[in-house]
């Protein structure tokens, strides 16, 4: 859109030159006007801020959904472990695995239960060696890879190769573990904690899932 200027002949009557010269200078009247009386978009912009972490109180009333200091144990176990199980190598009937059990440890370990809290036997043991499947005696993890995480159950940053299942709970709230070979009921994986950790995982595992067997148990590598 263009403007052309008109020069107004001096013939013209008065009023007839009042009009054509208010045509012509009133397209730049919006320019000429205050910026503040130009319209404006009216956009609203709200700050989005990250949910507060969860209090101690409300992480430690869910089964391993603990927080805590993490402090690794000083150790350094590299002894040789057994091949891993074929995934499912291990099969018994629940008749079975009954009679073969302890009553707590079939309540975790076929029916999926938790212990209690800082009440299991390996949630402040840092011996050197090798925890094992306690149904179905797999190598599951090496000590060197246990830490402190103050959650209230053993805690591990990962799993010897191939020896730990992961799977979704139904609800997709968290992670199931258990043992690949017998199936057993391990505990839940957390992942993204910040933990100085070289997984960032938490392993959250029952202690009665686990049977330990110390360093000298194994042949060196």
């Amino acid at each position: 859109m263009g403007f052309e200027a008109v020069k107004l002949s001096s013939s013209l009557s008065s009023s007839t030159r009042s009009i054509l010269s208010s045509a012509t200078t009133r397209p730049f009247s919006l320019l000429a006007a205050p910026r503040s009386s130009r319209l404006k978009p009216h956009l609203a912009f709200r700050p989005i801020r990250p949910p507060p972490p969860p209090s101690r109180a409300a992480a430690a009333a869910a089964p391993c959904g603990g927080f805590g200091s993490p402090a690794r144990s000083r150790r350094s176990f590299r002894g040789g472990v057994v091949a891993m199980a074929a995934p499912g190598s291990v099969r018994k009937s629940e008749e079975e695995w009954q009679a073969v059990l302890s009553p707590e440890q079939f309540r975790i370990l076929r029916q999926k239960g938790t212990e209690y809290p800082g009440t299991g036997e390996y949630d402040k043991y840092f011996e050197e060696g090798v925890y094992n499947c306690a149904a179905c005696g797999t190598p599951l993890y090496r000590s060197t890879t246990k830490f402190n995480s103050g959650c209230g159950w053993p805690a591990f940053y990962e799993g010897l190769p191939g020896a730990i299942t992961s799977t979704p709970d139904p609800d997709g709230m968290r992670t199931e573990i258990t043992c690949t070979a017998c199936g057993g009921h391990l505990g839940h994986v957390f992942k993204g904690e910040g933990f100085p950790t070289p997984t960032n995982e938490r392993h959250c595992v029952n202690s009665i899932s686990l049977k330990f067997a110390p360093a000298n148990s194994y042949p060196s590598q």
